[in-house]
């Protein structure tokens, strides 16, 4: 049976192929406080969960001017900021940032955000975090890699070279005892190698 017109996604669902239609048309909703009327706070968190990681800036301001709570945790206690900074959304992590989201906020294994930007090379998502006091050698817990390590075993370059230029200790060895370094050289990442063989200009 076809959906009742009612329930089709509205023209503007279109417009915006990063948002899940079911959560366009319940955003309105809940952004309204019309949403589950037992949880309305719960019913906003996912809500900013969904668009931080959608980097929808809208819906992400007018979620953060209802005071939706910053910090809210998904299944695998991820933040909106985690979200945010796995996608690139820079702008989106900026606006959490400056609600008071935690930048070192940590997920189950002790990942962070700026982990999460290192991985996925956005240098400039890093650089803000590190701005905003990103521990820029944490480890996590699981394989104990920092936010270097990832970069280089990942090879990406540009998030290397960010981290490089902010400070991060290229002789921090995993759980195993590996670099940096070592992980590029052993998934063949040649360029990021030299970059970390390099000597560090401040000594």
């Amino acid at each position: 049976m076809p959906y009742p017109l009612a329930l089709l996604p509205p023209r503007r669902c279109h417009q915006h192929p990063a948002r899940p239609w079911l959560l366009c048309l319940l955003l309105p909703l809940l952004l309204a406080g019309c949403g589950d009327a037992g949880q309305p706070d719960a019913d906003r968190a996912q809500a900013l969960l969904e668009v931080a990681g959608n980097g929808d800036l809208s819906a992400l301001d007018t979620l953060l001017r209802r005071r939706t709570d910053t910090d809210v945790r998904d299944s695998c206690d991820w933040t909106p900021l985690m979200k945010a900074a796995l996608n690139g959304h820079t702008a989106a992590a900026a606006r959490l940032l400056a609600a008071g989201a935690a930048v070192d906020a940590e997920d189950k294994g002790g990942y962070t955000a700026l982990m999460l930007a290192a991985s996925n090379n956005h240098a400039e998502l890093l650089d803000l975090l590190l701005e905003h006091g990103a521990m820029i050698d944490a480890k996590e817990r699981t394989q104990g890699f920092t936010a270097l390590i990832w970069a280089a075993q990942r090879g990406q370059h540009d998030a290397v070279a960010s981290l490089l230029r902010q400070g991060a200790d290229r002789s921090l060895p995993d759980h195993t005892g590996q670099t940096a370094r070592d992980h590029a050289e052993a998934e063949g990442h040649a360029a990021i190698a030299a970059l970390l063989a390099a000597p560090d200009p401040d000594g």
